[in-house]
């Protein structure tokens, strides 16, 4: 089984992307998500590998929930105390990675990932996490799949991703070969084998500056992955966006998703 190598300071140049140029989840799948998992006022959350915290923050505020936030980058932990503040919600954050699960948690309810179970040992990580979720509980993965984009962005990416950071362009391919066994396989091998998925679906207008910031937003293409190749790389890529699209607009069909692993 592949394994990423942990690297904590991965996402260090990105809290500030993330949060302005990533499509956030809807707050429908939000609403159902928590519906679905039974939560209630004062259930124990846990946003492992939270980034800025917009799922913590929004678990915390739809439902009252106990919410620990917890990331190895403090550039990200930061992002997500001020986004806390500032929608009135308290959230406990802490510095960690999957590696640092442990019972000083305490029981949880749910543990909740945006786009972050890649990077983990997943095994391992399920295998901690049985420890601490209670009978009834559940992880739940939350993703998103790109269905159209008019024009074709993400084309345009892969290819200056492979000549200007060609090591983490690599490295994303192999999570996408049949050698990389899904998120539902390890699941369904694991205690949490009861699946079941929420999807919503919606469309999106962006902008040339929209698509820059979610580049930069990526591991594999952020200012710390670029490195002093970033000039050359920004310049490329606004010049061939500017080709596919003129008038610098974009349309994007997005099914945001969370993927609800119950206990067994």
């Amino acid at each position: 089984m592949i394994t990423v190598p942990f690297e904590a300071r991965r996402f260090q140049s990105t809290a500030a992307y993330y949060l302005r140029y990533r499509i956030p989840y809807p707050d429908t799948l939000i609403n159902r998500v928590a519906e679905r998992s039974g939560l209630r006022a004062g259930d124990h959350v846990l946003d492992l590998g939270c980034g800025p915290g917009q799922l913590g923050i929004a678990f915390a505020r739809l439902e009252g929930a106990a919410v620990t936030a917890m990331d190895p980058e403090p550039e990200m932990l930061a992002a997500a105390e001020a986004g806390a503040k500032e929608a009135r919600v308290e959230i406990t954050v802490r510095r960690g990675s999957s590696y640092d699960l442990g019972p000083d948690i305490g029981k949880l309810h749910l543990c909740i990932m945006g786009r972050s179970f890649h990077w983990m040992d997943r095994p391992a990580t399920l295998a901690a996490l049985e420890t601490l979720i209670e009978l009834g509980g559940a992880v739940v993965l939350f993703h998103d799949r790109q269905v159209l984009a008019s024009p074709d962005w993400r084309s345009i990416v892969e290819k200056l991703a492979e000549t200007f950071s060609p090591e983490r362009h690599k490295e994303r391919l192999l999570r996408k070969s049949k050698a990389w066994a899904p998120h539902e396989a390890m699941l369904l091998a694991s205690p949490f084998r009861n699946l079941e998925r929420i999807g919503i679906i919606n469309e999106y207008q962006r902008d040339i500056e929209d698509i820059v910031g979610r580049v930069f937003s990526m591991s594999s293409t952020s200012p710390q992955a670029l490195g002093d190749k970033l000039p050359d790389f920004e310049a490329a890529l606004r010049a061939e966006l500017l080709e596919v699209a003129p008038d610098g607009k974009f349309t994007e069909i997005v099914e945001s998703a969370g993927l609800l692993a119950f206990r067994g």
